[in-house]
């Protein structure tokens, strides 16, 4: 409940100063996707590659010591529970418990630990995107940025707007061909890489005088 409150107030000053600056100036809206920019890095693919290991090697590992340890735990318990005293009795019961409920819940466990190692992963390429995205909004002045989900699917919005293609400019990554041809068509400008020009045709050879 705290934390929605305070989110409140966030997005309630955050209204005030779009309203604010809505009166001084007109509201310039852009529209961004991660995702788009975050394939066009350099280096993302080795990010699956990772996690692949991980998965693979890591939580592997972690799977077969947890299963061996289930097991030693739960035969010494089954051996030796009937005289062991009630507070080694408890704790003994307790450590067999938890083994027994991550192998039950592993599933649900190694996707949360994976998905936490993709975010450790990511999080340098999402520091470098946030930047420019922060640079792209203070130099083209936009008011508000949505994101791409958060558009209607009945609205064509502007190409020029789209600061997914904005920030990767900014961070000279190449686009894919089509994105190029359709900012290019729409009168966008600042492309880090000149298209190549056409080659000349060669000069005619002189004809030989008679």
């Amino acid at each position: 409940m705290k934390q929605f409150f305070t989110l409140c107030l966030v997005v309630s000053a955050a209204l005030f100063s779009a309203a604010r600056a809505e009166a001084q100036q007109p509201v310039k809206i852009g529209y961004f996707d991660e995702q788009l920019v975050l394939g066009l890095m350099p280096g993302i693919d080795k990010v699956s590659q990772e996690l692949e290991s991980f998965q693979q090697d890591s939580l592997k590992d972690e799977y077969d010591y947890t299963y061996k340890t289930f097991m030693r735990q739960d035969s010494l318990f089954k051996k030796d529970s009937a005289t062991m005293p009630p507070k080694a009795r408890e704790m003994a019961l307790a450590d067999l418990n938890k083994s027994r409920q991550k192998l039950l819940y592993w599933q649900q466990y190694s996707q949360e630990v994976t998905g936490q190692k993709q975010e450790q992963l990511l999080q340098p390429f999402r520091v470098k995107i946030l930047t420019a995205l922060n640079e792209v909004i203070a130099e083209q002045k936009y008011t508000l940025v949505l994101k791409n989900d958060a558009l209607s699917p009945y609205v064509n919005p502007p190409l020029l707007d789209n600061l997914a293609i904005r920030v990767a400019i900014k961070l000279k990554l190449p686009l894919p061909k089509e994105a190029e041809d359709a900012w290019k068509a729409a009168g966008g400008a600042g492309l880090p890489y000149a298209t190549p020009a056409a080659p000349k045709a060669p000069a005619a050879a002189p004809k030989p005088k008679s």
